[in-house]
């Protein structure tokens, strides 16, 4: 079997092992794709500056995100179903992060619980809220989540409305899997995951199971889910959740100066800028080419974070180079979570690591805190705009 040098590698391999409803689902964007694409190649619009006679000892990829002392500024993003990835994904992935020294985001619709990750770490980890109709549900959860000593929230705000993916349709996903034909056989064919699963009693939604109202098996959960998104959620909302919360608030899915604007008059620590990996709204722009324009309308009154299309060291050091003080991948530690599970998280955060401090010392930098827009050839997406600008999926 091939070395895995690469993120690529890494989801080519993940693909082998994950049974095909799991992995499109990690692997998919809505509708046409476009926005999903658009966030890994807008990437390599941006060209980097080469320095060559500069001191490169004694480098740091050393920095902080909201506060917290980070080995790189990277933090794993809160990702659904990450346990159908493999037996006790979450679990796994936490502790990956944990030894490396980087935060891992915890998603409601997690198979494994807060409290079962809570109860395989010994770091704090940060938890990601969606919003429900049910407050009651969504009071407990902030609870839970401060019980389980988390240090920080993100509070995701564009999911009010599922965005629609094929992929996940035509392949009847749910979690558990079905057992029809065509899922007994995907299953089949990926004899070491179900190994793993069968291993484990972790096989659903563990922060909802049990904790929601009328939802104690499996029959009751798909129908909840689908009914519990509140399209009514507002700025209100995030007050009363940053006031029951009481600790680090970062807002997720800000990709306009408007909402940048909001997020940074509610007193929220950070806020990401964020298209959901393009699993929202097909036809926004890719999150690297708003970033600029993000910055400009709040980058000196909120912490500014960014997420989407990240597949390798380079692009966390030109979204560093932009602005961004903290980067977050979702996609790269799946991948490596399937083809390898705990080692292949470590394996990918050693891969973006590694390029990332390959790339900054030939960008003539010893310490990623010094990285700013003089390592980058001029600024690709400095004339973006909404009405038919430069960047993004256009």
């Amino acid at each position: 079997m091939p070395p895995i040098l690469t993120i690529s590698d890494m989801k080519t391999r993940a693909e082998r092992r994950v049974p095909k409803m799991f992995f499109d689902y990690a692997d998919s964007g809505a509708w046409t794709e476009s926005t999903y694409r658009a966030n890994e190649t807008d990437f390599g619009r941006i060209k980097l500056r080469q320095r060559v006679l500069v001191d490169m000892t004694d480098r740091s990829l050393a920095s902080e995100m909201v506060g917290q002392k980070v080995a790189m500024p990277v933090a794993l993003s809160p990702t659904g179903l990450t346990g159908m990835q493999h037996a006790d994904g979450e679990i796994l992935a936490a502790q990956a992060a944990e030894e490396f020294g980087v935060p891992f985001s915890l998603s409601t619709m997690s198979i494994c619980s807060i409290e079962d990750v809570a109860a395989h770490t010994k770091k704090p980890f940060w938890f990601q809220l969606y919003v429900m109709k049910d407050r009651d549900f969504i009071g407990n959860l902030i609870d839970r989540a401060k019980a389980a000593g988390c240090s920080a929230l993100i509070l995701t705000l564009d999911l009010q409305i599922i965005g629609q993916r094929h992929k996940d349709l035509r392949n009847g996903l749910s979690a558990p899997p079905k057992f029809t034909p065509k899922h007994i056989w995907q299953m089949a064919t990926r004899p070491r995951w179900c190994l793993g699963m069968l291993g484990t009693r972790r096989h659903s939604f563990g922060n909802i199971v049990g904790h929601a109202k009328n939802v104690s098996d499996l029959s009751s959960l798909s129908s909840w889910t689908a009914e519990q998104f509140d399209p009514q959620l507002s700025w209100k909302d995030v007050e009363w959740i940053k006031q029951r919360w009481g600790g680090k608030l970062i807002l997720k899915g800000i990709l306009d100066e408007d909402d940048a604007r909001a997020a940074a008059d509610s007193g929220a620590d950070a806020l990401i800028v964020s298209n959901h990996g393009g699993r929202q709204l097909d036809g926004a722009p890719s999150s690297i080419s708003m970033l600029p324009r993000i910055l400009e309308a709040v980058g000196d009154r909120i912490e500014v974070h960014l997420d989407g299309g990240i597949r390798s060291g380079q692009d966390v050091l030109k979204a560093v180079a932009l602005g961004a003080k903290g980067i977050y991948i979702g996609r790269p530690f799946l991948y490596g979570l399937g083809a390898g599970g705990k080692d292949g998280v470590r394996q990918v955060l050693e891969i973006i690591a590694k390029e990332l401090d390959v790339s900054m010392a030939l960008c003539g930098k010893r310490l990623i805190t010094d990285v700013d827009h003089r390592i980058l050839m001029g600024n690709p997406f400095s004339l973006v705009d909404h009405g038919g600008g430069t960047g993004g999926a256009a």
